[in-house]
């Protein structure tokens, strides 16, 4: 079994939703991202998703590019994404990591190369932004194999034939974009979410994470009302950004607001 099959079964075993931050690794410095990661978990994470900076990313807004333009100031790579993953192990095998970005890093790896050192380090899942299911079947079964989950974005217009065909080629979980456009935008529609979260649950039964928009306390618990997990990026990025220049403070700023998302996600 996969830790983040375990993490949800467990999480449903205790009546809860998985709490899920996103931060860039390497930002704002790479020295700092692994006691980062353990901040996150002390303040109430369930899964860490990590992001593999990239010059390009797609499916970000200005918060996250930023955070990526930050962290390959540093030249994070890859293998340097991977070794703080290895790092973070030392001290925590039971939270799932799993990393997110873009094909270009991994084709400049290979993807055996990836896959291989993904489950020496204790890589949990990942979740290539511009991959798509068509693409992705023979990444999909090397990860499989080595009990890495693939894990997919669902867009507010996915069609239901759209739906179906990523709800076959995932594991762990699926993630629903909540809105149209780029993390970090606009206001959230509970209702037009829990809506295609109910489209979703007819070809799945894998765990549905909610993600893009959330912000604070009030919007987690709302959408902690419909969903399995919870995904929060930009809002935490962003309070990272704050405290660029006095990176130590970080870890601590970190491990307040999970706790707080935490809270208001249990109430």
């Amino acid at each position: 079994m996969s830790r983040i099959k375990q993490t949800f079964e467990e999480l449903v075993t205790n009546n809860k939703t998985a709490l899920i931050p996103f931060i860039t690794a390497g930002d704002p410095h790479p020295d700092h991202t692994v006691s980062i990661m353990h901040a996150l978990v002390e303040g109430g994470a369930d899964i860490l998703e990590l992001g593999v900076p990239f010059s390009d990313p797609m499916a970000d807004g200005p918060v996250i590019q930023h955070s990526s333009e930050r962290a390959l100031k540093h030249n994070v790579s890859l293998t340097d994404v991977m070794a703080m993953v290895k790092q973070f192990r030392k001290e925590n095998q039971s939270t799932p990591v799993i990393l997110m970005g873009y094909c270009n890093p991994i084709e400049i790896m290979g993807y055996d190369k990836v896959v291989k050192r993904a489950a020496e380090v204790g890589v949990d899942g990942f979740l290539t932004v511009d991959l798509p299911p068509e693409e992705a079947v023979s990444f999909n079964e090397q990860l499989q194999s080595a009990n890495i989950d693939p894990v997919f974005l669902i867009a507010p217009t996915s069609t239901e034939e759209r739906i179906e065909k990523i709800c076959r080629s995932a594991t762990g979980f699926v993630y629903y974009v909540a809105l149209k456009g780029v993390t970090g935008s606009s206001e959230l529609d509970t209702t037009g979410i829990k809506e295609k979260i109910d489209l979703i649950r007819k070809h799945t039964d894998l765990p549905v994470g909610v993600g893009f928009g959330i912000k604070d306390g009030e919007s987690a618990a709302s959408v902690a009302k419909v969903s399995d997990a919870v995904v929060v990026g930009s809002a935490l990025v962003s309070k990272m950004e704050v405290l660029k220049e006095q990176p130590d403070k970080i870890a601590d700023e970190v491990q307040h607001f999970m706790s707080e998302l935490r809270s208001a996600i249990d109430k």
